[in-house]
């Protein structure tokens, strides 16, 4: 299970598109990123936690998620016509400014920090759920060569609300169905749990 899991790993990092890891100009996204503002706050920190934080998130993360909103690889009523204008370079630009804001980090209830460690850091081996650390890293802060994003301070209900998408398949932009066959395996307190996690894990 685990050889299998870690050759998906390997063939999907190799399998990054040129376009995602574009270097963007952070001083021209600063200012592209203006109408960004009223969803997911003037430096990156949403005040909404039903929008995701993108300061310190990893750019080549960012700019694949435009990339599939403009595209429709991933569906969403608000920010499918947002990135429909954008080109390349716009992307590039507004993920380089978001990547260099510095995340807000949360507090996470007491009562789930165990479980939600426990998933995070070892995962389930009795219902085959692999440990999260392994994709999103020991702080958090993702897999930028990989596309794979940084969820270090990221709003708990946010967590949740695309665990559950990737789970019934609502969502399925993630390469090799990685997240869905994940997220499948996740009980919905194990979900809760990991989501509440990684809002204060640095």
């Amino acid at each position: 299970m685990k050889k299998l899991f870690m050759a998906a790993l390997l063939s999907t990092t190799l399998g990054v598109s040129a376009s995602v890891m574009a270097v963007g100009n952070p001083q021209a996204g600063q200012a592209k990123a203006e109408s960004c503002a009223a969803c997911h706050g003037p430096n990156g920190n949403s005040p909404m936690d039903t929008f995701p934080n993108l300061a310190g998130q990893a750019a080549s993360y960012i700019v694949k998620q435009l990339q599939d909103y403009k595209s429709g690889a991933r569906d969403n009523a608000l920010m499918s016509p947002m990135a429909a204008g954008l080109s390349d370079e716009d992307m590039a630009d507004i993920a380089a400014y978001y990547a260099r804001q510095k995340p807000a980090l949360g507090a996470v209830p007491e009562d789930l920090v165990e479980l939600g460690e426990q998933i995070y850091r070892g995962g389930n081996p009795n219902t085959g759920v692999p440990a999260c650390i392994a994709c999103h890293g020991p702080s958090g802060r993702g897999m930028p060569a990989a596309a794979w994003p940084a969820l270090s301070g990221q709003h708990t209900a946010y967590v949740e609300e695309q665990l559950h998408a990737f789970a019934n398949g609502s969502r399925d932009n993630d390469p090799n169905e990685m997240m869905r066959d994940i997220a499948k395996k996740m009980s919905a307190e194990e979900i809760k749990a990991v989501s509440a996690y990684v809002r204060g894990l640095h």
